[in-house]
């Protein structure tokens, strides 16, 4: 009788179950269940469940295609509550961290700049030296706030003017631009300082700023935290595009474990190794041009550039559906642009911004999701969104109609979810 070794058999069983469970291994990891969002608090209607039946739905198609759907969030009022640009201007201003302009000429921080609040700022601001005394000298420092907060002279004058109102917001450049002559760690470390004492003071928390009382606190959102989380889990590739500098919204990212490889700001051009007040440029717009920012039509530009890749001209246009983010999240008239290029959700926080909430409850393809702030939501607004005649800026700032694709005017909206 011919018996087969046993270690021949013991061999051939191992072979067969080194098969077996390769085999299996690919089928498990296919019917693994999609992760689902935690935090149920603060969603308003079915705004969660129709989250996570997108997420269900792209977690699947990622898994049996190999490709990763993308999502992009706005940064400051939508992952988090308050302003990070204001955060760390604040801090700038009380540590005397500004530095002069060149030749004592304010006009050299921004094209933008009026003549009116080039001479006040040089009035306000002492010549001279490494830093200007900002926490000391009240009027300096109340001059520079003005200038960005309220786009205004102390004086009332107006502080900026000739720019394309869908392509920029010059306060908000201008925070990047005073940024000039530091280095890009340099910025960092004012960043992260200016998070920390945000995130540790109590919320409700005031500073002072020159004279002024300023917001002085910053909070994640844990639902936000949540659903970006939950989304990487998913396989979805997740980015931050904000119209804060770029050095900033690094710091932050990194906070709730977005790569700053996936974080999008505005992006200073660098003069031997240290930040100028000039800015990288995106489609049509040169480096150096500085009228493009991450702001409106920008934002736009700068996800097609650095996300999909496109180049030239065709960044600054609506992409093909397939290339497009199927989750976009926002709170504000700045995001409106890449939210309408979403294919899937467009997740909007209700801050009263007309053009933004116009589209969001007009809702003509049925994928808008309008959700109150998650802290401190505002209160509803008394009077309705006047999308029919004022409410969308057009490049040249006048006030028009907001138009619906077709060229068709969306009539005005009550607002429905505070």
């Amino acid at each position: 009788m011919n018996h087969r070794p046993r270690t021949s058999a013991a061999v051939a069983a191992l072979a067969l179950a080194a098969t077996t469970l390769v085999s299996a291994a690919p089928a498990q990891a296919k019917h693994r269940p999609c992760p689902t969002l935690t935090v149920s608090t603060g969603w308003y209607g079915d705004n969660k469940a129709r989250l996570d039946r997108l997420i269900a739905d792209h977690c699947a198609d990622a898994r049996r295609k190999g490709e990763k759907p993308l999502a992009v969030f706005d940064w400051d009022n939508t992952v988090i509550k308050n302003d990070v640009g204001d955060a760390t201007l604040y801090w700038l201003l009380r540590n005397d961290r500004v530095r002069p302009p060149r030749n004592d000429d304010w006009s050299t921080t921004s094209r933008h700049l009026t003549p009116a609040a080039a001479t006040a700022l040089r009035a306000a601001c002492p010549a001279g030296g490494r830093t200007l005394p900002t926490a000391t000298d009240t009027r300096c420092a109340d001059e520079i706030r003005s200038v960005y907060s309220d786009g205004a002279t102390t004086g009332g004058a107006a502080a900026f003017a000739g720019f394309d109102h869908r392509r920029t917001e010059p306060q908000y450049a201008w925070l990047a631009q005073l940024l000039r002559g530091w280095t890009t760690r340099e910025v960092e470390s004012f960043a992260a300082a200016a998070r920390a004492e945000n995130l540790a003071a109590p919320q409700g928390a005031t500073q002072r700023v020159g004279t002024a009382r300023v917001t002085g606190w910053i909070r994640h959102y844990d639902q936000q935290r949540d659903l970006i989380h939950t989304l990487r889990r998913a396989g979805f590739d997740v980015w931050i595009v904000s119209a804060s500098p770029e050095p900033v919204v690094d710091v932050w990212a990194r906070g709730i474990g977005i790569d700053p490889a996936h974080a999008i700001g505005i992006r200073n051009t660098t003069e031997r190794g240290r930040l100028t007040s000039h800015f990288k440029g995106c489609g049509t717009v040169r480096d150096g041009e500085d009228t493009m920012i991450t702001y409106i039509d920008g934002k736009r530009c700068w996800i097609n550039q650095e996300i999909l890749g496109v180049r030239g001209p065709a960044a600054e246009r609506v992409q093909p559906a397939a290339r497009r983010q199927v989750l976009a999240a926002g709170d504000s008239d700045t995001d409106v642009s890449f939210l309408r290029d979403a294919t899937g959700l467009r997740l909007v926080l209700n801050r009263n911004k007309n053009e933004l909430m116009c589209r969001a409850y007009e809702n003509g393809d049925g994928r808008w999701l309008v959700n109150p702030l998650f802290i401190e939501p505002k209160a509803r607004k008394t009077t309705p969104y006047p999308c029919a005649t004022t409410g969308y800026t057009a490049d040249d700032g006048t006030a028009r109609p907001v138009r619906r694709a077709d060229g068709s005017v969306i009539p005005d909206q009550e607002d429905r979810v505070y």
